[in-house]
């Protein structure tokens, strides 16, 4: 196992406070961390050594393909921010700690952490080799906010300027 801090990067897809649901049925803790390639080139360099050595221990030095990996190419996946980066999945069955830039901890209606902020991370990186095949998987440890950014998907808020004055009285609905 390689235990791992991610700092500054953009957090994709998170289920933080609440287990992720796939197919209908609750799964587990997850988030998505999308690493810029040139501003995070030797963590992502880090990141790849370890995956290496946890393959070395575990699958007798064969890394398993691209694909069964949790470090991705974001150029080839077509979804808002991951063009220029390299994101890596992780969870967990036990909820991570979520805490804030004092690391105070967060609630889920702290609004914070969100898809498109940037957090730090500390992530732990282990081999699979079961029925269910041979991976490089990474534990979800820890979340910290760091700053806002850019919402990712429909994360837009209404605003009281959305609304316009109401001309009747609150009876005319009766």
């Amino acid at each position: 196992m390689a235990k791992i801090k991610l700092t500054n990067v953009r957090l994709s897809f998170p289920s933080l406070f609440r287990r992720a649901v796939f197919g209908g049925e609750e799964t587990k803790f997850e988030a998505t961390f999308l690493l810029d390639k040139e501003a995070h080139a030797d963590k992502i360099a880090e990141i790849e050594a370890a995956i290496t050595a946890v393959s070395k221990e575990k699958h007798k030095g064969k890394t398993p393909p691209a694909d069964k990996l949790c470090l991705k190419d974001g150029d080839t996946i077509e979804y808002d921010g991951y063009a220029g980066t390299m994101s890596i999945k992780a969870s967990s069955k036990q909820r991570p700690m979520v805490i804030g830039t004092d690391r105070a901890p967060l609630a889920e209606d702290d609004g914070k952490p969100y898809a498109g902020c940037y957090v730090n991370a500390i992530i732990e990186l282990w081999g699979q080799d079961n029925t269910y095949g041979k991976r490089v998987n990474a534990n979800l440890l820890a979340v910290q906010f760091a700053k806002d950014g850019d919402p990712f998907g429909d994360g837009v808020a209404a605003s009281v300027d959305d609304f316009d004055d109401v001309p009747y009285e609150a009876d005319d609905f009766m």
